[in-house]
C-alpha cells in the first residue's frame, strides 16, 4: 500500500530521502506563498520561480526584460523594498502573462527543498480537490510526502489545516485507501475537527492574526476558500507552471 507521511515544517525536509524511491511531494504554504502561486498561474501567469531569497530574486530578474517578469517577495510577513507584496490580490493586476520572481520566507523554500522528489505538486486550500485527483492519478510512487512550510522553523496552524484537508480530498471518504504515518493522521484529524471552520483556523494562527492585525482580510478570505480554483501546478525544471 502506497504511504502518505506529512512535514510539519520545512526544516523537516531531507533532500536526500526526498531523492530516493518513487516520492510525489506536495507543498502548502497557505499563507501565503503556495496561494500566491495557484491564483498567479489561474490569473494568466507564464510561470512562477520560486527562490531562496530577495538577493537570488534580484540575480534573478536581470535574466529578464523588466516588462516580462514581477518581483514579488517578503520576509517574515513584511514587505520588502522594491518587491511587490507577494499577495494575490496585488498581483492579479500586473501578471498576465508574465513570469513572478517569487520570494517567500518558507514557502518558496520548501518548494525548492523539495525539487529533488520524483514529481513536485503545489497545493492550497484553493486547489487541493484538484492536485489530489491528480496526485490519485499517478502510476509510478511509492510514497506522498505533504509538506507543510511551518513558519520560521514551527509549525503552523494554517499549513497543518491544509495539510489535512489536502489528505482528506486525496482519501476522499476510503480511509484504507493509503498508509497514513502519525503526522499524517494527526493533520487529517486536525482538519477533520474544524473542517468548516477554515477562516478562523486561518485568523487564529500566528500569520493570520497579522493579516488580520494589518487589514489583509480579504487576503485571508481568499486563502480560506475551498476549491476555488481548478488548476493543478507543478514545479518543473524550477519553474512552477500548470498542468
Amino acid at each position: 500500500m502506497k504511504k502518505v507521511h506529512l512535514l510539519i515544517k520545512k526544516e523537516e525536509i531531507d533532500e536526500e530521502k526526498m531523492a530516493t524511491g518513487s516520492k510525489v511531494a506536495v507543498v502548502l504554504d497557505v499563507l501565503l506563498a503556495t496561494s500566491t502561486i495557484t491564483a498567479a498561474l489561474y490569473d494568466g501567469a507564464k510561470e512562477v520561480l520560486p527562490v531562496l531569497d530577495s538577493a537570488e530574486a534580484l540575480e534573478a530578474a536581470k535574466t529578464f526584460k523588466p516588462e516580462t517578469c514581477v518581483v514579488a517577495g517578503e520576509l517574515n510577513a513584511k514587505p520588502l523594498d522594491g518587491f511587490v507584496y507577494p499577495s494575490p490580490r496585488v498581483i492579479r493586476e500586473q501578471i498576465k502573462d508574465k513570469t513572478l520572481i517569487l520570494s517567500t520566507t518558507n514557502g518558496t523554500v520548501a518548494l525548492r527543498k523539495s525539487a529533488a522528489a520524483k514529481k513536485v505538486y503545489i497545493a492550497s486550500l484553493l486547489n487541493n480537490s484538484f492536485v489530489a485527483q491528480a496526485v490519485n492519478e499517478e502510476k509510478d510512487m511509492d510514497t506522498i510526502v505533504v509538506v507543510c512550510s511551518g513558519n520560521s522553523g514551527e509549525l503552523s496552524l494554517e499549513d497543518l489545516y491544509g495539510g489535512g484537508h489536502f489528505i482528506s480530498c486525496l482519501l476522499g471518504g476510503e480511509p484504507e485507501k493509503y498508509d497514513l504515518t502519525d503526522p499524517a493522521k494527526a493533520a487529517l484529524s486536525f482538519y477533520e475537527g474544524r473542517k468548516e471552520d477554515a477562516y478562523n483556523v486561518l485568523l487564529s494562527s500566528r500569520v493570520g492574526s497579522m493579516f488580520g492585525k494589518y487589514s489583509f482580510i480579504d487576503e485571508l478570505e481568499f486563502a480560506a476558500s475551498k476549491g476555488k480554483l481548478p488548476i493543478v501546478p507543478v514545479l518543473y525544471d524550477g519553474k512552477a507552471v500548470r498542468i
